[in-house]
């Protein structure tokens, strides 16, 4: 007695059946456009999220939201950054090329990615415009080499890498760092090419202290009758509610991060959270004593914290994962800013700020992670 075989092989096999079944499927189906992760039997396939989140696509609206800041800082403070972007940029591909042929990784996508140029023009815009080409050469390598690949690459770099860059060479170059161009007499396009490319540098011409850093030594050369009242009165380095100038590149992030958030690129929790932060601390010192602390005000719109909020402490890989932790992370950081900038020896609190609080992303997570589905939370 012959056994039947389990496939009818007159009748072709099961994947030719298969193919034969999607083919008429193809042809009798209604002419109706088709959801992302739809099958033939009308259903939709997880994950139910049919918007395009790649991070190329978060990336490339990053650096758009940063354009505005850029227009205006070249339009007030020089044209010099333009040439510090270029040289930034040009540096970060080039590394990220280098370290994916050494990892042998594919240079598509992650060269194309956009991750490398944010990290780029975070850099340029926190190092000093006229700052020597070398010197953003070497922040660049720093946050591209060792911060994220040595650390696995995009997604694993435990630091901001913009931040750790900048905190490097602050503490390795503190003079060249310091050397930022006069905002009341604002020098000529050339005259910075030449300072950031090798020529002269005429510091008295070409540079002057930043508000933040302006307003620390007038309080503590002063002696004890100095006042921020009187600081503050100097209208070649101070403007409306900060620094001349300044302050509107500080606003022109502001407009660019609420975009973000209004996109929903970013989440508002560790933005908010760091100038919650910073205007509480700030707002305490100062109604305690205004003649020796400046307003909550001042603080926001000086120096790197609205670029800081919106650009730097929302960074998805070194910060933190709910939305309680982010707040978290961000609220500390904009305290740790403020005790750094006024009661430390730096001008600015920033990047020490965020990178301290990188270190302590993982316990923050642990304390404020949302309970598993089903399970009671301890």
């Amino acid at each position: 007695m012959t056994r039947k075989p389990a496939i009818d092989t007159t009748k072709g096999s099961r994947v030719e059946m298969t193919e034969k079944f999607h083919r008429n499927e193809e042809q009798n189906k209604p002419d109706r456009p088709e959801l992302p992760g739809s099958s033939a039997t009308g259903f939709i396939s997880p994950p139910y999220l049919s918007r395009n989140a790649s991070v190329r696509r978060v990336m490339v609206q990053v650096l758009a939201a940063l354009l505005p800041g850029i227009v205006v800082y070249a339009a007030l403070i020089g044209p010099a950054i333009v040439l510090q972007l270029s040289i930034a940029s040009v540096t970060a591909l080039l590394a990220e090329a280098a370290m994916l042929k050494l990892r042998g990784r594919a240079l598509f996508p992650f060269l194309t990615d956009g991750s490398a140029l944010v990290t780029a023009w975070l850099i340029a815009l926190t190092f000093p415009p006229i700052a020597p080409w070398w010197l953003t050469v070497i922040g660049v390598l720093m946050a591209i080499v060792i911060t994220k690949h040595l650390y696995g690459g995009l997604g694993q770099n435990p630091f901001n890498p913009a931040m750790a860059g900048f905190a490097a060479c602050l503490v390795s170059f503190p003079a060249l760092m310091s050397q930022w161009p006069s905002v009341t007499a604002p020098a000529h396009f050339i005259d910075q090419a030449a300072a950031i490319f090798g020529g002269a540098r005429s510091l008295d011409a070409l540079t002057s202290a930043t508000p933040l850093d302006a307003l620390k030594t007038a309080l503590r050369l002063a002696g004890p009758g100095a006042t921020v009242s009187a600081a503050l009165a100097d209208t070649n380095i101070y403007g409306y509610v900060a620094g001349r100038a300044w302050e509107w590149v500080a606003a022109a992030y502001l407009l660019g991060g609420l975009w973000l958030a209004g996109r929903k690129i970013i989440r508002w929790h560790a933005p908010a959270g760091f100038l919650s932060g910073l205007a509480l601390i700030s707002a305490a010192c100062w109604l305690s004593d205004p003649e020796r602390f400046a307003s909550p005000l001042f603080h926001v719109f000086s120096g790197g914290a609205l670029l800081g909020a919106f650009f730097i402490v929302t960074d998805p890989v070194s910060g933190c994962i709910s939305g309680k932790g982010k707040f978290i992370f961000g609220f500390s950081a904009g305290i740790l800013a403020y005790i750094i900038r006024v009661f430390g020896g730096y001008p600015d609190g920033v990047a020490f700020a965020v990178l301290i609080l990188n270190l302590c992303a993982p316990l923050i997570d642990a304390l404020t992670r949302p309970p598993i589905f089903g399970m009671k939370k301890k």
